[in-house]
């Protein structure tokens, strides 16, 4: 599926044309709004694409399977550190991330480092970056906690983000996410940014995966689906995110990069940084 998948956004690279950043990289940036002036959202630049590199990339790190009974079985191999697959140099501030001024996670744990990937499922960018963004996610140390954040940029943006909410009030995010983006950018049953979908277009998909079109509906407008959508926006303006995909790694690192195998090199960096400091 991963596979099909892959191949399948790689042939339609050329049509991915909406997703733009103003430094011509295949990036999305937030249109202007009301709450987010154009201004705000040249505040950082966005992170660029290497066309190149987003195809590209490396196979998918499992968790290994537990024994299903008492009977003795290998021990699981232990996560590999962040800093034994560093590569590259030293990141440096301004030129391969941001340092956000009072910056904090969107999800703060104890004796965990956040990362957060804000994504739009309408960007044609971010299809191509979850290729590469899902095996890393995989293969993280467990002292890493990668959350997903749906950036709202008003219209259908929003529109997604609140069913991105549902689905994981739901119980249907993580086997509805790459799927999601199928149905958007490769089978194209759903407009993304060719038009704006309907509740109930966006509902139909998530009944094809066991949930009530018309509770799903309800959810999207659920009290508790419309403070989360609030908080990432909140979160997404602290951080000063100014295009899709954008990570930020313990709330003060804005990933910038020269493509999204260099997002993810850059993100390693300043995963293990955090992880010395919080050492000392």
């Amino acid at each position: 599926m991963k596979i099909r998948f892959v191949l399948a956004l790689t042939a339609l690279l050329p049509l991915m044309v909406a997703c733009k950043a103003q430094d011509g990289s295949a990036d999305a940036v937030a249109p202007a709004t009301d709450a987010q002036p154009a201004a705000a959202a040249e505040a950082a630049p966005a992170p660029t694409a290497t066309p190149a590199a987003e195809g590209e990339g490396e196979g998918e790190t499992t968790a290994p399977a537990q024994a299903a009974s008492g009977e003795d079985a290998p021990s699981a191999p232990a996560p590999v550190p962040a800093q034994a697959r560093l590569v590259g140099p030293e990141p440096v501030a301004g030129t391969d991330y941001v340092v956000i001024e009072g910056g904090q996670p969107i999800q703060p744990a104890v004796g965990k480092i956040e990362v957060a990937e804000f994504f739009g499922y309408v960007c044609p960018a971010c299809a191509r970056f979850q290729p590469l963004i899902g095996p890393w996610k995989a293969g993280l140390p467990s002292d890493v906690s990668f959350v997903y954040v749906p950036a709202m940029f008003g219209s259908m943006w929003d529109d997604y983000g609140r069913a991105f909410y549902a689905a994981e009030a739901l119980g249907v995010q993580e086997q509805t996410h790459e799927a999601l983006y199928s149905a958007i950018h490769v089978e194209q049953s759903l407009k993304g940014e060719r038009g704006r979908d309907s509740v109930e277009d966006i509902a139909a998909f998530y009944g094809k995966y066991g949930v009530d079109p018309k509770a799903f509906a309800d959810t999207m407008g659920s009290f508790s689906v419309v403070a989360k959508t609030n908080r990432a926006k909140q979160f997404a303006q602290r951080s000063k995110i100014g295009g899709t995909p954008s990570l930020v790694v313990a709330g003060k690192y804005l990933v910038k990069g020269k493509g999204f195998d260099d997002m993810l090199r850059i993100a390693d960096h300043l995963i293990a940084r955090e992880r010395a400091a919080n050492a000392k």
